[in-house]
């Protein structure tokens, strides 16, 4: 009996890094699609999107920063410079408006 115990925690740690590694896989692919797809279907791209967000959340992997900064935080659709997104350059910061619900993200830059 003590010996399972000692042996599991191991295994589940395995488990579990195998599952993360996964999560990124599928997320990569899912924002790859959301964003081929955006032009002809973009109801279909944000559903990837919506479920890129999902697994991440579900296996708590971090969106990586620079595909994070493609989805709008309200309505999280795909956004596409001059398609689906105006970015402009105003006092030391970029802003982001969403074009389908008028949202403003700023990031900082230097």
């Amino acid at each position: 009996m003590d010996d399972y115990r000692i042996l599991m925690p191991r295994n589940h740690r395995r488990r579990k890094a195998k599952a993360k590694r996964i999560a990124r896989e599928r997320i990569d692919r899912l924002m790859y699609l959301a964003r081929m797809e955006y032009e002809s279907n973009p109801e279909r791209s944000r559903r990837y999107v919506s479920l890129a967000r999902k697994i991440s959340m579900r296996q708590r992997v971090r969106i990586p920063r620079a595909m994070k900064r493609m989805i709008c935080k309200a309505c999280h659709n795909l956004l596409i410079p001059g398609t689906s997104a105006r970015v402009r350059l105003v006092e030391g910061r970029v802003c982001v408006t969403c074009l389908s619900c008028g949202r403003v993200m700023r990031y900082r830059y230097k």
